[in-house]
């Protein structure tokens, strides 16, 4: 399909890109594609505890934007319906467990055929992230008064007012016919970084807009096919502490105060790109790390005196920190007993350690886990700044 140039007034358009942005696409092009290269050579086994672990990286960080605070390995927990073990609010992880809802979905449609985007996928979406609000806060459909949003640190200042309520069904109507035939000729980056931009300042729900345009971005960059949603997703880099403020910076200063479809967007896209790449950057340094672990238990396997399917509780609390039975049990596909049994031989053997009682137990590094492992974990890393080198 040709991709249509939008010119419209009624969407922020996308911006040409000046030589430095291009330059730092074409890094962060390369450093996808080594990203990909590296995860299509090892077993998928060796990768699934880092899917899981950036996929809760993602759900922790985006909701800490929005004030929900559950740390990421608190998030995996949530993933594996240890709710009670959990020490958070229930509304926190109500709100883990919600968005953990969406982002399933959105990686299942990486390789859905005969996709398209419709109004009616992002109110299925949005009422995956909101439903366990409603009927008190609507989900599922456009909000029915004006919205404001207020200054951080001030709620009587206004940073923004959306667009009239008259205005949605033909402002989302626009972004849905952008999203399926406009721009096509843009880098999928830049395309997924104008899709959130659009839909956040569009603003078509009474809550909930800030994670649907983040879940919206990396659902584009997802259907680019270029690497697995997982490994794609900027919004753990988002939820830092300081690129988080500068994040709301940016949006103030590109949206505007009301919306205003005309002015320059080139500053969104640079942020994005120093997002996309700096983000890649830490994915790769984890997945370097991941693996390395993996070979170094594989090593020393036979002198620890385990099995290869303990590696992975061993390789768990080497990235994450620690390891539950619940986690273990799922990804060796064992039972509760096997499972149980496993756990038990490495405490034993001073490779793990025993923390906590009943639901709370969690397993961590005892006294003979190979330090080296644990070094390689702990490895640190620099992360460069691609428009400053």
């Amino acid at each position: 399909m040709i991709g249509v140039k939008y010119h419209s007034l009624m969407l922020y358009q996308t911006p040409r890109l000046e030589a430095a942005d291009r330059r730092v696409l074409d890094q962060i092009d390369s450093l996808r594609d080594e990203l990909r290269h590296a995860v299509q050579q090892v077993p998928r086994k060796w990768t699934q505890d880092l899917r899981k672990a950036l996929t809760a990286s993602a759900i922790a960080a985006s909701n800490t934007i929005e004030g929900y605070r559950v740390d990421a390995k608190d998030v995996a927990d949530l993933m594996d319906g240890e709710r009670d073990a959990v020490d958070a609010s229930e509304e926190n992880k109500a709100e883990t467990l919600a968005y953990q809802q969406a982002m399933t979905y959105i990686q299942s449609l990486r390789d859905a055929s005969d996709f398209r985007y419709s109004k009616e996928l992002l109110n299925a979406l949005h009422w995956m992230l909101q439903g366990h609000h409603h009927p008190l806060r609507k989900a599922g459909q456009w909000r029915r008064t004006a919205i404001r949003i207020t200054a951080p640190g001030d709620e009587l200042a206004t940073d923004y007012e959306g667009p009239d309520v008259e205005l949605l069904p033909e402002l989302t109507g626009e972004l849905v016919d952008w999203l399926n035939g406009g721009d096509l000729d843009a880098h999928v980056l830049v395309r997924a970084a104008m899709a959130h931009l659009n839909l956040v300042k569009i603003h078509p729900w009474s809550d909930g807009n800030g994670r649907m345009s983040r879940s919206l971005q990396t659902l584009v960059i997802a259907r680019g096919g270029v690497l697995a949603p997982e490994f794609s997703s900027i919004e753990e880099w988002l939820g830092m502490p300081g690129n988080t403020w500068e994040y709301y910076k940016v949006l103030r200063e590109v949206g505007g105060p009301v919306y205003s479809p005309e002015r320059d967007t080139g500053p969104w896209i640079r942020f994005n790109l120093l997002a996309y790449h700096q983000q890649t950057q830490r994915v790769q340094r984890r997945v370097d790390r991941s693996n390395e672990c993996w070979m170094q238990l594989m090593e020393a396997a036979d002198g620890l005196g385990i099995t290869e399917r303990q590696i992975t509780a061993l390789h768990e609390v080497a990235m994450v920190g620690r390891v539950r039975r619940s986690r273990y049990e799922r990804a060796e596909a064992l039972n509760t007993q096997q499972a149980t049994r496993d756990l038990q031989a490495l405490t034993k053997g001073e490779l793990l350690t025993a923390v906590g009682q009943t639901k709370g137990r969690h397993y961590i590094a005892g006294p003979r886990f190979p330090q080296n492992v644990l070094a390689i974990a702990r490895r640190t890393h620099t992360i460069t700044d691609p428009y400053n080198p």
